[in-house]
């Protein structure tokens, strides 16, 4: 359904997901990219060579490729329009110390400006009701907008490093929301700075696009890619090739977006995004390095565009009525082919376990089929169930912490094996218990150690039979594993965690109490007659947790994992239907550990600057002795050149050694960032709805301000 229409050679190796195109002069589209020398991007314009005396020069007087020199290794690139009046887009380029706005048609720095969280993402466009365009960057735990000016339109945090950005209607109200993927495996919807949704996937979060409406690509680092409608996963499917890049493109004209994906394979392929069913397939010589689209002929036609990482690039065009009927027959017809094939396999494997059970008949008693010839044949009685129970296990067996999964069955028939489908917590996904032939029962056991508090669909398929059976029947079904099933009942005696958190909620303690039920892993049901005190231990190393409600409303939570209590929170919001909630905090070991961490970016920032005049200070030297070296050597003065080259060796030297530590110096600072804004997200997570935003706000604020003590008291009581 797609036609390649063009091929071009660029003879530059292209930098993995860091393609993008623009009109620089608002007309023309230009393939821009990052190269793998690291700190230069190129420029393909095959329409128009005006690019002087600025950053960018021209390869040679013929060449269509421009280089811009960046200095810093890139982290990303994105072209996008900041001017909501103007047509010109401009080029942003990310590292992992600052974002550049280079004006391409200009050839001249729109704006500079320090990232000190890194730019691992860049994404262009209009975010909720904020009237400019904003070139919105994730890094370091943070995301961060600008307009034209370059002004700090937007700032928020996020749960880890940001991998991934995209804007789409999620919530189909006229307004983009922000999408954000991290490399802790959550997919965060911001509304502006409020988060309005989460889904947590099974690795980092590569690659996102918007498509038709509220629907979004995705794809993870394990080679899984998909499409999810709001916060519903459509479909998914998993790659043992990486997805590098993930495009949205109409193939048939019907108005809705195909996802495209491109692999490291080379291969590229179209899928529906009703179905992941592949509708169209084509391949490059090396890895994929991006995917976009424009109109790079000038023809009136868009192409989807597609990169390689040793700079070739294929344009491709949705075929033409005529072509397209006659791909369509073909790929109909081999649809067909295939189809009927694997019909042909299942009827001949059917029909050979027919054949068996007619010959085991035939050659039995006229009374019937013997116990042996029925074990065989795999025939069991017809009130065989399958049954399946969890239970939290401490350590009796020296495996460590762990949740039980017991499946049976109601008679004595045998499981020969038994296959189990979660997202997130075997390796690969799923898990196939298989018991040597002497320790057959029908009883299995499986430990199952879930890593993160998240609600998980355990799909069992159990092969059911008797010992001698060569066939055997399949049993299927699905439980759901709580979201907090990684933590034991623990008695009273337990002493009670320092930290806590506090709200009232205009609820009965019964509620609660259906809820510790719903969403824990209790062998007995929890009752309470008076004022509710669970205790919980957790089987991750978190310590003691304690859920207590008084009979007025009032919820207290005590953990010392702050994480724990802000997953305590918004769980209970979302189960009593609350879409605001204020708290009070109290977390001393955290604040402690935040005010040392503050104090440490201070200290970190302070040698920044004097390495920082250092540098300065010995650029301005080198200029002054490669002056005096030269001239000594142009009077034939060979010892005072040698001299003057000697010190500038030492110099030289010394520069490359301040350097390194300034490097050391930034990563620890980078580290320290990181942190900041960790406890910042866990302070927002604590509260929900306006709560969490108003905390976000004034948390930066307070640090842009250098005022710990209103840090502190934010965190703590929610508002300054």
């Amino acid at each position: 359904m797609l036609v390649p229409v063009f091929t071009l050679k660029l003879n530059h190796k292209i930098n993995p997901r860091m393609v993008t195109i623009g009109k620089y002069d608002g007309t023309h589209p230009n393939l821009t990219a990052a190269t793998t020398a690291g700190k230069v991007v190129f420029i393909h314009n095959p329409h128009s060579r005006t690019l002087s005396g600025g950053r960018a020069s021209e390869l040679s007087l013929d060449s269509d490729i421009s280089l811009l020199s960046i200095n810093k290794s890139v982290s990303s690139v994105a072209a996008g329009s900041l001017d909501p009046v103007g047509v010109n887009d401009m080029l942003m380029v990310g590292t992992q110390t600052d974002l550049l706005a280079y004006d391409v048609q200009n050839n001249t720095d729109a704006f500079y400006k320090e990232a000190p969280d890194g730019v691992n993402a860049i994404v262009i466009g209009t975010l909720g009701t904020i009237n400019s365009r904003l070139a919105i960057c994730g890094g370091n735990c943070a995301l961060q907008g600008f307009d034209i000016e370059g002004n700090d339109m937007f700032w928020t945090v996020t749960g880890d490093n940001v991998c991934s950005l995209a804007l789409c209607d999620f919530a189909g109200e006229g307004m983009s929301e922000l999408i954000v993927g991290s490399e802790d495996y959550d997919i965060r919807v911001f509304r502006e700075d409020e988060i309005i949704a989460e889904m947590t996937e099974t690795e980092a979060i590569t690659a996102l696009c918007p498509m038709t409406t509220s629907r979004f690509g995705y794809a993870l680092a394990n080679g899984t890619v998909g499409v999810y409608d709001k916060s519903s996963r459509y479909w998914r499917i998993k790659s043992k090739n990486q997805a590098v890049s993930i495009h949205s493109f109409d193939l048939n004209g019907d108005g809705v977006d195909e996802l495209i994906t491109g692999w490291t394979n080379g291969k590229i392929d179209a899928r529906s995004d009703r179905t992941g069913e592949v509708v169209f397939k084509d391949n490059m010589s090396s890895s994929i390095a991006g995917i976009v689209e424009g109109d790079y002929r000038a023809d009136g036609n868009t192409e989807l565009i597609c990169c390689s990482v040793e700079g070739e690039v294929k344009g491709f065009l949705p075929a033409t009525q005529e072509l397209k009927g006659n791909l369509m027959d073909v790929n109909i017809d081999q649809e067909k082919v295939r189809e009927m094939s694997q019909r042909k396999q299942n009827l001949l494997l059917e029909l050979k376990n027919y054949e068996e059970n007619a010959k085991a008949a035939a050659t039995d008693r006229p009374s019937g089929l013997g116990d042996l010839d029925k074990g065989k044949m795999g025939i069991i009685p017809a009130n065989t169930q399958l049954q399946t129970s969890l239970s939290v296990n401490v350590d009796s067996e020296g495996k460590g912490p762990h949740v039980d999964l017991f499946v049976s069955t109601t008679n004595n028939t045998i499981l020969r094996a038994v296959l189990i489908f979660a997202e997130g917590i075997f390796e690969g996904e799923s898990h196939v218990v298989h018991p040597n032939q002497n320790q057959l029962t029908n009883e299995l056991h499986v430990p199952i150690i879930p890593p993160k508090d998240v609600p998980v669909d355990l799909h069992i398929k159990a092969f059911v039979g008797h010992k001698s059976s060569n066939q055997f029947h399949v049993f299927e079904l699905t439980r759901q594993l709580p979201r907090f099933s990684m933590y034991s009942p623990c008695s009273d005696q337990v002493p009670e965690p320092k930290s806590s958190v506090t709200f009232t909620v205009n609820e009965r303690v019964q509620r609660i109490v259906m809820w510790i039920n719903q969403h824990f892993l209790l062998n007995n049901e929890l009752t309470c007659d008076g004022d509710l005190n669970a205790g919980f231990m957790s089987l991750r190393g978190s310590g003691p947790l304690f859920i207590q409600m008084k009979s007025g409303g009032q919820v207290t939570v005590r953990t010392d994992d702050m994480d724990l209590a802000g997953d305590i929170v918004q769980a209970i919001a979302s189960f009593l239907g609350l879409d605001e909630l204020q708290v009070t905090a109290d977390f001393p070991l955290h604040m402690e550990e935040l005010k040392g961490i503050l104090v440490k970016v201070d200290d970190f920032h302070e040698v920044r600057q004097k390495l920082t005049a250092e540098m300065a200070d010995h650029s301005n030297l080198i200029r002054s002795l490669v002056v005096r070296a030269e001239d000594a050597r142009l009077m034939g003065d060979m010892r005072n050149m040698r001299r003057g080259y000697m010190e500038l060796y030492d110099l030289n030297r010394d520069l490359i050694n301040g350097y390194k530590i300034r490097c050391n110096n930034h990563q620890e600072l980078l580290s320290c960032l990181k942190q900041v804004n960790q406890m910042i997200q866990k302070a927002g997570n604590l509260r929900v709805g306006k709560f969490k935003t108003q905390v976000v706000s004034q948390c930066r604020q307070a640090i842009k301000d250098n005022n710990v003590s209103a840090l502190l008291k934010i965190i703590k009581t929610g508002s300054s």
